[in-house]
């Protein structure tokens, strides 16, 4: 009688509501373990898959039961869709990583570049200052290394002293020795990630006992 009536539900527009849950979340946990594991996080982003792939699991099964369904078939791939918009997001909200920020002035009697450099080493950042010669004339060269979410505010500090300094922000996958302002966020698996794979552990229980 239970099993008749979850399947009853299941095929209801509900079990496509379930389905569309079910793809926001693994697609979202697959775009963070990508990330991850080019970022070199390899034993977190191996358990992100493990999880990732229960979950994808208990979605593929659920819409190839109801394959002939329009609202389940939606549900499928309305859930891809915004689990790519929701990985993106959750990586941008985490800023995890590091960043070369290469800021260029032209050097005239001001000396904009000392005097950003030094900004920036007030606020605890290690610049490093190189001459180097443009197109028309000689430039000042600032190379930092920053956590990502401080790339704002740096960026913001060298607007200051010169609205039109030329700047790059590059990825950077390690670093050795040197000095990084303290103050980078880490991965946030043992807290927000472990409640989502938590969360995806009960709802898979609850549905096999069910089934």
């Amino acid at each position: 009688m239970e099993s008749t009536a979850l399947a009853n539900l299941l095929a209801s527009p509900w079990g496509a509501l379930l389905i569309f849950c079910l793809r926001i979340i693994d697609v979202s946990m697959s775009m963070i373990r990508m990330i991850l594991a080019i970022r070199g996080y390899r034993a977190k982003a191996a358990a992100i898959g493990f999880f990732e792939v229960l979950v994808w699991l208990l979605a593929v099964g659920q819409a190839l039961q109801h394959l002939y369904s329009v609202w389940h078939v939606v549900g499928y791939a309305a859930g891809f869709a915004t689990g790519n918009y929701v990985g993106v997001w959750l990586e941008e909200r985490f800023a995890v990583g590091l960043r070369v920020v290469r800021a260029i002035f032209r050097n005239g009697s001001e000396q904009r570049g000392t005097r950003a450099a030094q900004l920036l080493r007030e606020r605890g950042y290690g610049v490093t200052e190189v001459q180097g010669r443009g197109r028309e004339d000689v430039v000042e060269i600032l190379d930092l290394i920053v956590a990502r979410r401080h790339v704002a505010e740096v960026t913001q500090l060298l607007r200051q002293v010169d609205p039109e300094v030329f700047i790059s922000i590059e990825e950077v996958r390690a670093v050795q020795g040197g000095y990084v302002r303290p103050g980078g966020r880490k991965f946030p698996f043992p807290t927000r990630l472990r409640t989502l794979t938590n969360r995806s552990r009960v709802l898979r229980e609850w549905l096999l006992r069910r089934l």
